[in-house]
């Protein structure tokens, strides 16, 4: 793992957290604004337009045995934002939860697929998003993903790349893609990752979560991702683990959000995978860039110090979930002046700390 200034953490072995670690600068690189829509949340947008909605009936469609079902929700939640307040309200809420976990950095995508979709204004719905993150104390600081849907193809997911491209100055720093991975083949989205990459995006795109191995190479071949979304599938190919080491190709690794869509189930092949099936451990060790994010917290019921308390039940000791927290810095999309003002500050914490 990247970071060799913390070769010398204290390798506690322990299956419960130090209370230090609980206060150390963390970053998120893999979440989605519209995943985190807690259900109180929800039924404030819904009575916005005029809907009666409760709790529990947003935690019963929030239930999902497998990846359709997941979909299904996701669009069901989304359609409860319909003006740019309604985004401005979920940014607010959600940069509350990111600073109660101390988390510095984080790089939000946004579905502006789906916003197209549903005939929305994009900009300023980001418009209404950025004033709302841009209020809040001195961190977390935010830059944002644009996020096109695979299975409407690549006509839609060029325009996603088109209005990213003109917001790049405002802090859109990527282009992604998201949505059901087996739909569209990767090949057919060349033009616009190319596009993407020549208005100055960064690449990276959700592959091997539900999909095979073969679905990481075709983006990194095709598409030219700088950072694979999940990519757990990449376990069963040594050569291609090896292939993300040497390119340090990290992969966003986001374990409850692998088991609640029965993504890892699907790759281990049996139904009654538990999160101490995951490969997380395998990735790791063989070098791997890997880095720890919640994806869709409030759907999947976690947080980011939920997984990070999750991969050390998964047998990976302190010093690791150091460096992976660590990694999560330098794996961002921030200009190398910033991030490597936040690594000195992670550095500088974890040494106040005790941790190294």
């Amino acid at each position: 793992m990247p970071g060799a200034r913390l070769c010398r953490i204290i390798d506690l072995q322990m299956t419960e957290w130090p209370e230090a670690f609980r206060k150390i600068p963390l970053v998120e690189l893999h979440l989605h604004a519209e995943g985190s829509i807690s259900p109180d949340t929800a039924c404030e947008l819904a009575a916005r337009h005029g809907l009666k909605l409760t709790a529990q009936e947003v935690a019963s469609r929030y239930e999902y045995t497998d990846f359709s079902g997941f979909l299904e929700a996701f669009k069901w939640v989304t359609s409860l934002l319909r003006a740019p307040d309604d985004y401005a309200l979920i940014i607010r809420r959600l940069c509350e939860s990111l600073r109660a976990q101390n988390v510095r950095y984080a790089e939000i995508t946004i579905s502006a697929g789906v916003m197209l979709l549903r005939l929305q204004d994009v900009e300023a719905n980001f418009v209404a998003m950025r004033a709302a993150a841009h209020a809040e104390e001195t961190f977390p600081r935010v830059r944002w993903i644009f996020d096109a849907v695979r299975q409407f193809g690549p006509s839609p997911a060029m325009q996603v790349a088109h209005i990213a491209a003109t917001l790049h100055d405002a802090g859109v720093v990527a282009f992604g893609m998201g949505g059901d991975e087996l739909s569209v083949p990767a090949a057919d989205f060349r033009e616009v990752y190319d596009y993407a990459a020549a208005r100055g995006l960064h690449r990276l795109i959700h592959a091997g979560e539900i999909g095979g191995p073969e679905q990481i190479r075709d983006a990194i071949d095709y598409l030219g991702a700088e950072r694979i979304g999940h990519g757990i599938a990449a376990v069963h190919d040594p050569a291609l683990m090896d292939l993300l080491k040497e390119r340090h190709i990290p992969l966003e690794v986001c374990p409850t959000s692998n088991l609640r869509t029965g993504a890892l189930a699907c790759q281990l092949g049996r139904s009654d995978a538990a999160l101490t099936d995951h490969p997380l451990p395998i990735l790791v060790g063989r070098g791997v860039p890997v880095t720890l994010s919640t994806d869709d917290p409030a759907m999947f019921q976690t947080d980011l110090r939920g997984e990070y308390e999750n991969a050390l039940q998964m047998g990976l000791p302190i010093s690791t979930l150091l460096q992976l927290a660590r990694a999560g810095f330098e794996h961002s999309f921030l200009p190398a002046a910033e991030k490597n003002a936040l690594i000195e500050t992670f550095d500088r914490e974890a040494s106040r700390l005790g941790l190294i």
